[in-house]
């Protein structure tokens, strides 16, 4: 049995070993930087690169490498050896303080959105010394911001510590007048719960739209999808459970604390829930997740796929973003209490969270959107584009008596009667859950569902906490001039409350009434990305984000057009993929059904037997085929067509109404194809093999 609280960290760089191995003072002064943000010295630098490389080379390491997290959503590193020459032929181990504080990876290749033309090439990585370093694949790695040479952010960790120290800032304004003076700093932390999908590897190999597009282009439904839920929490298969068994291992090395593990609704499909960690780690942490979790996957015979729906007709894959905000002396800022209708803070955080909620619905909707994500947004599952909140029966009914001013009965917690007396009683909760919202509140946290499972949680985050950011800052400015705190306290409770109720809605988010309700409500159903992404440069968006020094303008606009251009590549990608397996391997392996039934009904009728049954396949498989040729022509004229528009919006919204139609009509034919073309004919597995295929 292996020694699981040995085994935790033990590729880690963390602040165990950093104090075990560094001296007294240097590890002081690293300290100070990492919770004060003071600047660190290069004697300081030097020394802990020194213990890096010695600590490094103990457990193997050869290599060091800034591990950074570029605008295409995955990480990227740049490997260099530590070693250095030296008279007499030989090599010595070295690692410097400048090496380990700044790295030049080339920039022009990485999206840039305008911020620079291709022959800059030049950008920068900074260690984040808040993220602690750590050892993958015989690598020392570095987590570091990367920039520009004029200094503009290219990545999604420097916007997200923007993010989060703007956040710590109005945060502690408000702390600060409960005389709360014993809070340093306020952190935003987050618990990402993953989906994904585990299907053979063969399978994945003899389809060209997953290898190319993550996704299936073409797939006929099996007789059994999800209906019986019986995939849901049941007993995992002997592959399944080795690859669980070893992902859990690998992400405990790396410090990941990997906690729930479970088969979800879709057959062939999984979660993994990890704990809570501050939001700028959970980021990494949920990077090197996703990383592993592809690179595992073959040695089991297996490939993991993160596109949120890589097979119609059953449940898209996301990624629940668990979020909350807690002081660093432990206080959860969410934590409602016993009696909530008497916690003042909560109620005024949480008020906080509401407004920012409904003042930046558009905001959250833009976080969460792409070319993949927008099958399940509003779409095909829920949750839908229209952004809401569940707080549950208890805080709806605290808030609504403040609204109106009548006394609240504070709810007493029954004990839960299931009618087995064998069974032991427990508390029965005052409010249920519910798992239709957005974003939800769950006890001490929101959870936020509508992040697509590829996503680098980054930037959702940096929306939540710029926007909650935005509402502490606008009622500290007023309580802090305030004459009669509680009174004022209580009326901002109040009034929030009356002018943003409308974003609370605590019913069921998937029924087709609450999508007028919504509609009544004035709240926004933003249904595509492309719908969406305007808002993100919109002057509401810019003043937000410019204001806390999050994103400066340039950055928003570089972003903006990265958003678009992903959309317009994405889906020229899953066209072309389209065009070529119809082409290549579809229409072919129809011409040869039709050929051999032909033959056959030749055969029979020069032998005088009926040849009804080949006499109505090769009727409809030779009409739907000639209506596969000419939507094959159809799909490749739009995307013709699509060269002629330039401006970027444009673009996007001719891929979304005329290229993604033309590639829907062209599926449905080739799905009903799939369902009369005999199996050994047809050229690529069906969705029965691949969803049910692993024993």
């Amino acid at each position: 049995m292996k020694d699981i609280p040995s085994l935790f960290g033990s590729m880690v760089f963390n602040d165990a070993v950093m104090q075990a191995r560094l001296p007294k003072e240097v590890y002081k002064a690293l300290k100070k930087t990492i919770s004060k943000g003071t600047h660190l010295e290069l004697d300081v630098a030097n020394s802990v690169a020194n213990a890096m490389k010695e600590w490094a080379l103990e457990k193997g390491a050869t290599h060091f490498t800034h591990w950074f997290q570029p605008m295409t959503g995955t990480t990227a590193e740049k490997h260099e050896s530590f070693i250095s020459p030296v008279p007499g032929g030989r090599v010595i181990m070295e690692f410097s303080g400048k090496e380990l504080v700044r790295g030049e990876p080339d920039a022009s290749s990485f999206p840039s959105g305008g911020l620079r033309a291709t022959f800059e090439a030049r950008g920068y990585t900074v260690w984040d010394i808040t993220s602690y370093a750590f050892i993958k694949d015989g690598t020392l790695c570095i987590p570091t911001a990367f920039c520009s040479y004029s200094g503009e952010a290219l990545d999604k960790k420097t916007p997200l510590l923007r993010s989060m120290e703007a956040l710590d800032r109005q945060a502690l304004r408000i702390l600060r007048l409960f005389n709360n003076t014993t809070a340093s700093r306020v952190i935003s932390e987050v618990g990402p719960e993953q989906e994904y999908f585990l299907i053979d590897i063969e399978s994945f190999k003899q389809r060209p739209d997953l290898v190319y597009t993550g996704r299936t282009l073409f797939g006929a439904r099996p007789p059994k999808g999800q209906e019986l839920e019986d995939h849901y929490f049941g007993s995992l298969k002997p592959r399944i459970s080795a690859f669980m068994k070893e992902l859990d291992e690998e992400l405990w090395k790396l410090g990941v604390c990997a906690k729930t593990r479970h088969n979800e609704v879709s057959p062939a499909q999984h979660e993994l829930a990890p704990i809570f960690a501050t939001t700028n780690i959970a980021t990494d942490h949920n990077q090197l997740t996703m990383e592993l979790m592809r690179s595992i996957a073959p040695r089991h015979n297996l490939v993991c796929l993160l596109h949120e729906k890589p097979f119609a007709g059953v449940n898209g894959s996301g990624k629940h973003n668990n979020w909350s905000l807690s002081t660093d002396t432990g206080v959860n800022l969410l934590e409602p209490g016993d009696t909530p209708h008497e916690n003042a803070q909560f109620l005024l955080f949480l008020s906080a969270v509401i407004k920012a909620v409904d003042d930046y619905q558009d905001l959250l909707r833009v976080s969460c959107a792409s070319a993949a994500n927008d099958h399940r947004l509003g779409a095909n599952e829920a949750p839908p584009a229209v952004v809401s909140m569940f707080l549950g029966d208890e805080l709806t009914e605290i808030l609504e008596a403040l609204e109106s001013g009548a006394d609240y009965k504070n709810r007493t917690k029954d004990e839960m009667e299931i009618g087995v007396s064998v069974l032991p009683h427990f508390p029965k909760d005052t409010t249920d859950r519910n798992r239709t919202s957005p974003f939800a509140f769950t006890g001490n946290k929101f959870e936020f569902r509508m992040v697509g499972s590829a996503f680098s949680i980054a930037g959702p985050n940096i929306v939540l906490n710029t926007i909650i950011a935005e509402s502490l800052r606008v009622f500290a400015d007023a309580l802090e001039k305030s004459a009669n705190f509680t009174a004022d306290l209580a009326a901002i409770v109040k009034t929030t409350f009356r002018l943003h109720k409308r974003i609370v809605f605590n019913g069921n988010n998937y029924a087709e009434e609450w999508l007028a309700e919504a509609e009544k409500r004035g709240l926004s159903n933003l249904k595509t990305t492309v719908d969406a992404l305007p808002e993100f440069i919109g002057k509401k968006s810019l003043e937000l984000f410019t204001r806390h020094h999050v994103f400066s303008e340039a950055e928003l606009h570089s972003r903006y057009e990265i958003f678009l251009e992903a959309y317009c590549k994405t889906i020229n990608i899953e066209a072309l993929t389209m065009v070529d397996m119809v082409s290549r391997d579809i229409i072919p392996a129809c011409i040869s059904y039709q050929t051999d039934l032909a033959k056959l009904r030749k055969l029979k009728t020069e032998c005088g037997v009926a040849a009804e049954p080949e006499d109505q396949l090769l009727g409809a498989v030779s009409k739907l085929t000639a209506c596969l040729h000419k939507k094959l022509a159809e799909l490749e004229k739009t995307l013709i067509d699509s060269k002629e528009t330039h401006e970027l919006l444009a673009h996007a919204a001719f891929y979304r109404d005329k290229v993604y139609v033309a590639m829907s009509e062209l599926r449905l034919t080739v799905d009903e194809l799939e369902m009369l073309v005999a199996t050994k004919y047809w050229p690529y597995p069906s969705y029965g093999r691949i969803l049910f295929g692993i024993i």
